[in-house]
């Protein structure tokens, strides 16, 4: 289940396989470009590309990705580190089943990429587009957590 707070915005495209972003009539879209965003509804009607995914907008919505941090269904130790200390939010598996989405809300003017022992931490708030699945995570909240002592481990 998605959180209300995602639903509930009208920030929503479509992505092709190689994540590129669409409208939901198949231009290209933007996360830039309010103009080429939908509905989550219209979005979930659409049968253009692969998946749906969800614009941030610098409005206090963000998003911690954690590429390769599952094996199987098992969380792997670095990404065990990062989820550590982490307050109860939604977290959902990413598209290849090896990724997780840690959304919530915090500050986060810019992306940042930080490395730590074992994997990278991506931090994303404005101008940029994450997928999204709507399958949570094992233990994952049902709601948006406020983020913001937790990122700021990296920013």
């Amino acid at each position: 289940m998605i959180p209300a707070a995602l639903v509930r915005r009208d920030r929503w495209i479509r992505y092709t396989a190689n994540k590129v972003p669409l409208t939901i009539d198949g231009r290209p879209a933007s996360s830039t470009d309010p103009n080429t965003w939908a509905t989550f509804d219209q979005a979930q009607a659409s049968s253009v590309g692969v998946g749906m995914g969800f614009v941030l907008n610098g409005d206090g919505l963000v998003c911690v990705d954690l590429d390769h941090a599952l094996e199987g269904r098992e969380l792997l130790p670095w990404a065990a580190d990062v989820l550590d200390g982490a307050p109860a939010t939604w977290v959902e598996v990413s598209p290849s089943g090896t990724g997780l989405h840690v959304w919530g809300w915090g500050d986060v003017d810019r992306g940042r990429r930080f490395s730590v022992p074992g994997g990278m931490v991506e931090v994303y708030g404005t101008g940029r587009y994450l997928t999204v699945t709507g399958r949570p995570f094992a233990g994952s909240g049902r709601r948006l957590g406020r983020l913001e002592e937790y990122l700021g481990r990296w920013l």
